[in-house]
């Protein structure tokens, strides 16, 4: 937000220059980045004076310049050629003399003493966009009569320099959002460093009304949406433009002038905090307000020209039959001030926090109102702040303040009564504070004590705090004002001995295994957890039901939470392959969320709730491509298995089983198991119907593994150093027909029953289906390593070995030789 240094001045009695300012409210949580000197108008007017125009006589060499000779109260006068239409002898004007120099934008250009046809020009004769002060560029400033001849234009248009300070106001601090609570908070401040200061409030003692006269009523308010509601008619007011010092001050802090009224609302906005709209009053049906909601579907056009569908949920303004705003968000096009306005009535609301930010979010708006509402205001300011703004209408546009003011408050919002102990604050600061200074803080922070004791105080919190409502948020604000550098530190240092938490030990082997894939050819990628609920339609894998949803998504691509990763990936792989990048290996960490609508809350409504870290892996396209030495090799599922077993291997995870799942985000999915049958992950093919849906032409296989079970069973494992074994290794090969469904799992689980001791690994190293096999057979060719720690294998107790685990192929695999 954008706080004018001259404006805060005029709340508040300093002698800090601005990046005193600025250190300053960082000091006190208000963090201050960019201090910037501005000018209201580019150039500040500099060089540029009042004159008067003596003659006027049309060029001889053309048929739409004049001569002229002005005066500008210092030498002799200026010869100046023109071409406004409207310059006349005994005009006051604005003359840029030689040497002047103009703005157009970014760009300036200097006066320079020239000829046009002929004629010796001296200067120029200014209209209101060559000197940045307006837009018209009909004819020349025509200035009254009884101006002063020779005035710097500066001075005529009150033109300051100004400091901007740009502070970046957190969400809680909402009573920051104007110069007057920035002013509060910079004299709690200065009180506290021991320098004078004054707050200066804006007078409202002189608001009358005309009790007599003709008002808008409000008459209805929905108070479940809308906390207060206030009004008051103006009429008789003139619109036109505003004057310079209100202009300079909307200009410096960025804003653009409109006109009288809509500039005092925004003004009055800036100066206290508190969103005012204008509505014009002839314009309002049955003269009357009332704050509702319209029926489902209701079409509503709003102040840029957009026809926007209304919800049930979105409060709105309305006459006696129609709506007129978009209450809190957004005016609409038919009830906004205009030119031909000469009635108004002013609104002052304090609307509920949730609604405005549910609308705000449903229509993509976010207005300086709904930035202010959104985070909650205070709903015993808005009369005072009508008021100041009514004053401001009748003293710049004229008009008579018409009948009482309009207030519907339903229920009054007090102070927050909050109990504070001086031991809490000194354990919480870290340091003794002094009573007397405690309650100095807290009514420099209008705080009122209300009772105390010995131990502590009561204190009353003032409504527009709205994010003080406990102990620990009063000492939170005590020692933003009472300084964190004044909270020293003590001689001795206390400190624990640090010990790994299970978060770090997660840490630590997500990043050896991220370290490990990168080095394998993969890339991390990082996914929204906000996905299409689309997704999960029709799954089992992952139903529809279980699905956490968002109340108020932003779009209807990101209203639930995901229960898998496999579709994040997904969109990424499609990306990739649009962009004709085939080859694909993605891994990412990532949370995954559910909902069980079958567990019993038992109190705690987020036991239906549940977290999941997972690790996602993504293969498509060839493993080997455009190698001189290989020819191409497509990827398979095969080698995705190959990673998930490094994956366990490098975690220490030795005894893991494959079982087939029926899943459906797989065609052919196979689970991971533990020893006691608890699922590790499931990794497979895709299945095709999903790749379709995320328009993906090309098989992906991918593997999607528990990260919290995966941790639980490294901890079961011990890692031990044995010797290297001095005696030699002994292979033997056996190539067994088998029925086609028996698994290799199968024969290595087997060989290992027959032989516990001996045999140290087995592996595959060819399988046939085919000519010359018996129908429903396939052969496997399998080694088997043998070995024995303390002596050389002989060969007759070799053979014996085969001969058992050859014998416990066949009796429980059905398994023969070939």
């Amino acid at each position: 937000m954008n706080i004018s240094y001259n404006w805060l001045k005029e709340y508040l009695s300093f002698d800090l220059q601005p990046d005193e300012v600025a250190s300053a409210l960082t000091s006190i949580g208000l963090e201050t980045g960019k201090v910037e000197e501005v000018q209201p108008v580019r150039g500040g007017l500099e060089g540029l004076v009042t004159g008067e125009v003596l003659t006027c006589v049309a060029h001889p060499n053309s048929d739409h310049l004049h001569v002229t000779t002005v005066r500008i109260g210092t030498g002799e006068p200026l010869q100046i050629v023109c071409g406004a239409p409207n310059v006349a002898a005994g005009q006051k004007v604005i003359v840029a003399p030689v040497g002047t120099v103009l703005w157009q934008g970014d760009e300036k250009f200097v006066i320079k003493r020239s000829r046009i046809r002929g004629e010796e020009s001296l200067g120029m004769i200014c209209a209101e966009d060559e000197i940045g002060i307006g837009t018209d560029h009909s004819g020349i400033i025509v200035l009254p009569s009884d101006t002063e001849v020779g005035m710097s234009a500066r001075n005529y248009y009150h033109i300051e320099n100004d400091y901007v300070l740009e502070v970046d106001i957190t969400p809680n601090r909402v009573d920051a959002t104007s110069h007057y609570g920035v002013a509060r908070d910079l004299a709690a401040f200065l009180k506290q460093s021991g320098r004078p200061a004054t707050l200066r409030c804006p007078s409202v003692d002189d608001f009358a009304t005309d009790e007599t006269a003709d008002a808008i009523r409000v008459e209805a308010v929905d108070s479940n949406a809308c906390l207060r509601y206030s009004g008051i008619t103006i009429r008789g007011v003139k619109v036109r433009e505003s004057p310079d010092w209100l202009k300079n001050r909307l200009r410096t802090i960025g804003l653009r002038p409109i006109n009288n009224v809509v500039d005092i609302t925004n003004f009055v906005l800036l100066e206290l905090g508190q969103p005012l709209h204008a509505f014009d009053a002839s314009r309002i049906k049955g003269g009357k307000v009332i704050v509702r909601t319209m029926p489902e579907g209701t079409k509503f056009v709003t102040l840029d020209g957009v026809e926007r569908i209304l919800s049930a949920h979105d409060l709105m303004i309305c006459d006696a039959e129609e709506a007129m705003c978009i209450g809190g968000v957004f005016g609409g096009l038919d009830s906004g001030v205009t030119e031909q306005t000469t009635d108004v009535f002013l609104e002052s609301a304090c609307f509920h926090p949730s609604w405005i930010r549910k609308t705000a979010r449903r229509f993509g708006l976010n207005t300086d109102a709904s930035f202010r509402f959104e985070r909650g205001l205070d709903p015993n300011g808005t009369i005072c702040v009508l008021k100041r703004a009514a004053l401001l209408i009748r003293q710049i546009a004229g008009g008579v303040i018409a009948g009482r003011i309009q207030d519907i408050y339903p229920e009054e919002v007090k102070p927050y009564p909050v109990d504070v102990t001086y031991r809490k604050i000194n354990a919480l600061t870290g340091t003794e504070i002094a009573p007397a200074t405690v309650k100095s803080i807290l009514a420099s922070l209008e705080m009122d004590v209300v009772s105390e004791s010995a131990e502590g105080l009561s204190v009353h919190v003032p409504v527009y705090r709205i994010d003080v409502r406990r102990e620990v948020d009063v000492i939170e604000d005590l020692l933003r004002i009472y300084g964190y550098n004044h909270v020293g530190f003590k001689d001795r240092l206390q400190s624990t001995l640090s010990y790994q938490t299970p978060t770090d030990r997660s840490y630590r082997l997500e990043n050896l295994i991220s370290e490990q894939l990168c080095g394998a050819g993969f890339h991390e990628i990082i996914n929204n957890s906000l996905v299409p609920f689309v997704h999960y339609d029709g799954l089992t894998a992952c139903p529809a039901g279980c699905a956490v949803m968002i109340e108020n998504p932003l779009s209807a691509d990101l209203n639930c939470m995901r229960q898998t990763l496999l579709f994040g990936g997904l969109q990424n792989v499609g990306h990739n392959l649009k962009h004709k990048n085939r080859n694909i290996r993605f891994f990412e960490f990532g949370t995954c969320y559910s909902f069980n609508p079958d567990e019993k809350e038992d109190g705690d409504p987020l036991r239906k709730y549940g977290e999941e870290y997972r690790l996602g892996l993504w293969i498509c396209g060839n493993r080997v491509e455009n190698n001189w030495a290989h020819p191409n090799e497509a990827s398979s599922v095969y080698e995705l298995k190959a990673h998930v077993q490094n994956i366990l291997s490098r975690m220490g995870i030795r005894k893991a089983s494959y079982k087939k799942t029926a899943s459906d985000l797989f065609m052919d999915g196979i689970s991971l198991r533990t020893p006691s049958d608890k699922t590790l992950g499931d990794f497979g093919i895709v299945h095709p119907k999903l790749l379709k849906m995320m328009d993906i032409d090309t098989d992906v296989y991918y593997a999607e593994l528990n990260w919290k079970a995966l941790l639980r069973e490294t901890q079961k494992t011990r890692v031990s150093a044995v010797e290297i074994a001095r005696f030699p290794e002994v292979k033997r090969d056996l190539a067994l027909l088998i029925n086609r469904e028996v698994s290799f799992e199968e024969i290595e689980r087997i060989a290992f029953e027959s032989e516990r001791k001996l045999l140290k690994r087995i592996t595959l190293f060819d399988v046939y289906e085919g000519r010359n096999l018996p129908q429903g057979k396939k052969s496997y060719a399998v080694s088997f390593y043998l070995q024995d720690e303390s002596r050389t294998l002989e060969e007759k107790q070799i053979d014996a070995i085969m001969n058992k685990i050859r014998k416990g192929l066949e009796e429980k695999a059905g398994a023969s030789l070939r």
